[in-house]
């Protein structure tokens, strides 16, 4: 099969397509699936560049990729929820990673039927992201509804997706976000009308000077910037989730990122630097009244069953703001340095795998 992959790390620039050997079902729970699209994250390129090296020893070829969309074409004996023919969409653990390539295969409890209403490349955009937003603001101690939620980067990858849960799916009071000055207009129209209360043009002004200081119920850190952003929380009751900042070294031991077959662990000094950091910034959140925390993502076909319905009853819509070809690896290498850079993006960059029949 064809699949996108690296010789040894590298940024998108080392990106390469070449056949690699298509999966094949080892274990009796094992779904394959024909992928139509693949979606990218900035994980997928970190990881590619070696971010973790220091922790996980990858093999060679490194198949790129989490999130895709597809049809399933073999299953596994014990497989009960999937049948060849089914339309279905998932977030491939680390263990079976590889998402842009011709073929994928992970056990069925991480898949999903894809929501009928959307495109394979829609569906492609939402597994990684969506999912980390909603397992995100789960996390809040108590119910959303009517709170006031802000979310930095409403349009980028993830930030897109919590603003849309917070807002109609745990009912929100007031739901912020930051964009820059051309891309104000396109919160409304690629979001929805009244998703999102509150826009600040970062180009322009502070958040810290836009938003009263003490009244943010939950923050969702898309930016990395948790810290700066600690006198604009409510004291005793608000919570920060980031997905930007750093783990603890215990948070990313036990992580979906080191579950292989191998058991990989962290060397010990770089365990411990990460947990003094994260203790660190917990202190520093917990002298101004707030409980901050970071989380990784539990992959889980449950979690996209219930995105689906939300898909479905029009209160979560994906945002494809590019998408390249995986046969055109040039146009594949432009697209992921936008997300590399994090630098003009608009929603997610999605790969179509399967060439049209019949191209005009």
């Amino acid at each position: 099969m064809l699949s996108i992959n690296i010789p040894s790390y590298s940024g998108p620039s080392g990106y390469i397509l070449s056949e690699l050997p298509a999966p094949e079902i080892t274990d009796s729970k094992d779904v394959v699936i024909k992928v139509h699209a693949a979606s990218v994250n900035p994980v997928d390129l970190k990881k590619a560049e070696g971010v973790l090296k220091a922790a996980l020893k990858d093999t060679f070829p490194y198949k790129i990729g989490y999130d895709c969309a597809g049809i399933v074409t073999e299953t596994g004996q014990s497989v009960t929820r999937f049948k060849p023919g089914d339309e279905v969409y998932v977030r491939l653990p680390e263990s079976h990673r590889g998402a842009w390539s011709e073929y994928a295969k992970c056990p069925e409890e991480f898949i999903a039927l894809k929501p009928p209403s959307l495109s394979f490349e829609s569906a492609a955009a939402i597994p990684l992201a969506a999912t980390t937003a909603f397992q995100a603001l789960q996390k809040y101690n108590g119910d959303l509804a009517g709170k006031t939620v802000f979310v930095p980067a409403g349009l980028g990858g993830t930030g897109l997706y919590a603003c849309q849960l917070a807002k109609h799916v745990f009912h929100a009071g007031k739901v912020i976000t930051t964009v820059s000055t051309s891309k104000i207009p396109k919160v409304d129209e690629l979001l929805g009308k009244g998703t999102v209360d509150q826009i600040i043009d970062y180009t322009k002004s502070e958040p810290k000077d836009a938003i009263p200081h003490g009244s943010v119920d939950f923050l969702f850190d898309t930016v990395g910037l948790s810290m700066e952003y600690l006198c604009l929380m409510r004291p005793k009751t608000s919570r920060i989730i980031s997905i930007s900042t750093l783990p603890s070294g215990n948070l990313l031991q036990d992580s979906s990122v080191m579950r292989l077959p191998h058991r990989p662990t962290l060397p010990f000094i770089y365990k411990q630097a990460l947990n003094l950091m994260d203790a660190a910034r917990k202190l520093r959140a917990r002298r101004y009244g707030v409980e901050y925390s970071y989380i990784f993502l539990e992959p889980s076909g449950k979690d996209l069953d219930l995105l689906r319905e939300y898909v479905e009853m029009d209160q979560l819509k994906p945002v494809v703001g590019t998408t390249a070809n995986m046969w055109e690896i040039e146009e594949v290498r432009k697209a992921c340095q936008v997300v590399y850079s994090n630098r003009g993006g608009l929603g997610k960059v999605v790969i179509k795998v399967v060439k049209p029949e019949n191209p005009q």
